[in-house]
């Protein structure tokens, strides 16, 4: 176990049990946001030249007159 997460352990065994089971609630959810981010990061990267191919292909269809504008009533 690394320093700092014997640190982190003698902090939270050091409160009440009551505030402990809250820190670990908190620090889960924070954990879990952590990792979705990541995946979302990920996945971005993954599909990142794809976003920009599709972009420049809209900006080409629409210089070359080939879009017409969105109708939001149709969606």
């Amino acid at each position: 176990m690394s320093s700092t997460i014997q640190d982190l352990v003698e902090i939270v065994e050091a409160l009440p049990t009551d505030v402990q089971e809250q820190v670990i609630a908190h620090l889960r959810e924070y954990i879990a946001d952590l990792q979705d981010e990541q995946r979302w990061d990920a996945s971005f990267q993954r599909t990142q030249s794809a976003l920009v191919a599709a972009a420049q292909q809209a900006k080409q269809e629409r210089l070359a007159g080939k879009s017409s504008p969105m109708d939001y009533d149709q969606l």
